[in-house]
């Protein structure tokens, strides 16, 4: 906006929470069972606590049940026990079904869940115990005075695509505090800042992702199998490719799937959607979905650098915990335990400071989290992805045994993560992907998708999806790659038009964006900025993602 605009009002707590997501909620709950005279408050982008959160999922209850000892976890709405596992190797007509579940697979105990409602629980927890939760506003810039973090801002209301001031015009607040948590999730774009800002990234691997797309379906009762876990590997993904499937059945006639790719995959024209869509076509996999009713969708990219990807969690003012900072486990496939777990050692450590002297750092954190159960099982399984980056699909099924089995985590060395943005093959070497048309019953495309992910963004706003360079879109992606970002993007955002005429441009259609942030990740050039929209924007997930 280029007129002078006011002063933004101010609030002020002893402590900020970025994102209510479980890491979030869980940091913001410990802190008001140590002390609840601190003050807390809790910033959301989505338009209510849970309509961002999307996962899998089955949660293993460790943390949960040590944040409320007496909690019963089959308590929380559609929270199923797990009853059996399968792991199953696909070839393109066969199913294979493995004797021995990997150990980090084994779910007795654990529950399928929503997490959407698990964290709308812990948001009622969370308000119970006095924190104060502010949905449907987006922290849009990190508040920094004298080289330390104060807290954010939130984004400013009303403005149109020109940049001026609508009729709507409401100034955004600023939220300051001691200390401020950041819990936005993978690839938070505050988080991205502070890491540059920070230099959080100078001692260790880079970060290494994957896009979670999955389907909500409502499946009839005779293929209804009440906690049942079901992960594959195979087809349709060739073994070049890391990625696998999982269905979970729960509730009442609910079935979650759920179609992983690791963003190192090397061919431009690979469409993480539609080898999800494919995938349903397999024999084995068919029946499940015979009769039943698509009812939700949503796409998320996932931390899976681990161990040896963790950056320095703190800075003067401010810590990042959970997926903000990578301490998903990719070989359990789960990540809300280790990161509520981050959040309650966060809390402890800033609580601790706040009672003290209250120093600029809390380094505090991280020693105590080293201390905690969260280090020593990141710190186990931390060669398994990279196992399969190095050795491919079956040189990385055998190091994965190796390393669960006979060196129990405790091997000498410690593979390397990678970048994902430069492992993309240039078009002219690549086989381009011939994917079948959707039915419209079994396999869809991505509008019709995005359409059930309830994703609604105000039309006239400045576009959250910028390019750093708009000519590198057809001088680099189009020229050399064949724009994969029109592939990659599960949400059709990136459309390449004019090319019938011999005239190609990019066009971003910001508004069909589920927020899953796989452009700002993949994007061979690092030319594609994803930022927070106006507050409330995005997808708005129900009960039961």
């Amino acid at each position: 906006m280029s007129e002078q605009l006011d002063p933004r009002e101010s609030m002020e707590f002893d402590v900020l929470v970025v994102g209510a997501g479980p890491a979030g909620l869980s940091a913001a709950i410990r802190l008001k069972q140590l002390n609840p005279e601190i003050s807390v408050c809790v910033v959301e982008k989505g338009g209510e606590v849970g309509a961002h959160t999307l996962s899998g999922a089955v949660l293993e209850p460790r943390a949960l049940k040590e944040l409320f000892p007496d909690c019963d976890p089959g308590l929380i709405p559609l929270a199923t026990p797990v009853t059996e596992d399968q792991f199953i190797y696909l070839t393109e007509t066969k199913a294979f079904k493995s004797p021995i579940t990997p150990n980090t697979m084994h779910n007795e105990g654990n529950y399928i869940v929503s997490l959407g409602n698990v964290v709308r629980w812990l948001g009622q927890q969370a308000e119970e115990a006095g924190v104060e939760i502010y949905p449907g506003f987006a922290a849009a810039e990190v508040l920094i005075d004298g080289g330390r973090v104060a807290g954010v801002a939130t984004g400013d209301m009303g403005i149109g695509k020109d940049g001026a001031a609508t009729g709507n015009f409401q100034r955004g607040m600023e939220l300051r505090a001691t200390y401020t948590i950041f819990a936005e999730g993978c690839r938070g774009s505050l988080s991205k800042q502070l890491m540059k800002n920070f230099n959080l990234n100078a001692n260790n691997d880079p970060q290494t992702y994957g896009i979670g797309v999955k389907e909500l379906w409502e499946v009839t009762p005779e293929h209804f199998k009440k906690g049942l876990a079901i992960h594959t590997l195979g087809w349709p993904l060739k073994s070049d490719t890391y990625g696998g499937a999982a269905i979970y059945f729960f509730g009442e006639n609910l079935m979650a799937y759920s179609f992983v790719v690791g963003l190192d995959y090397t061919n431009p024209f690979l469409s993480p959607f539609q080898e999800m869509q494919r995938y349903k076509t397999h024999p084995a996999i068919k029946p499940y979905f015979e009769g039943a009713k698509r009812i939700s969708y949503g796409a998320r990219a996932l931390n899976e650098g681990g161990f040896q990807s963790l950056p320095k969690l703190t800075f003067p003012g401010g810590v990042l915990i959970g997926c903000a900072a990578g301490t998903l486990n990719v070989p359990k496939i789960k990540g809300t335990h280790t990161a509520m777990k981050s959040g309650m050692v966060a809390a402890e450590a800033i609580a601790g400071a706040l009672a003290g002297d209250r120093p600029d750092e809390v380094t505090a954190y991280p020693e105590m989290l080293k201390e905690s159960w969260v280090w020593p099982e990141l710190h186990a399984v931390r060669n398994i992805r990279p196992g399969f980056a190095k050795f491919g699909l079956w040189g990385g099924l055998i190091n994965a045994g190796l390393e669960a089995y006979i060196f129990r985590g405790k091997m000498p060395w410690t593979l390397k993560n990678h970048n994902d943005y430069d492992h993309l093959q240039k078009a002219k070497d690549a086989t381009p992907i011939n994917y079948p048309k959707p039915d419209g019953k079994l396999t869809f495309d991505r509008l019709s998708s995005v359409f059930i992910s309830n994703t609604n963004h105000e039309e006239n706003q400045p576009a959250h999806l910028t390019l750093l360079d708009p000519a590198k879109a057809i001088s680099v992606n189009w020229d050399e790659y064949r724009s994969p970002e029109t592939r990659y993007c599960p949400a059709g955002v990136y459309e390449i038009v004019g090319e019938e005429t011999g005239n190609p441009q990019l066009q971003i259609n910001a508004q069909n964006c589920v927020h899953c942030k796989t452009c700002d990740i993949k994007d061979p050039t690092q030319n594609i900025n994803w930022v927070v929209p106006e507050g409330a924007g995005g997808p708005n997930y129900p009960g039961g993602m």
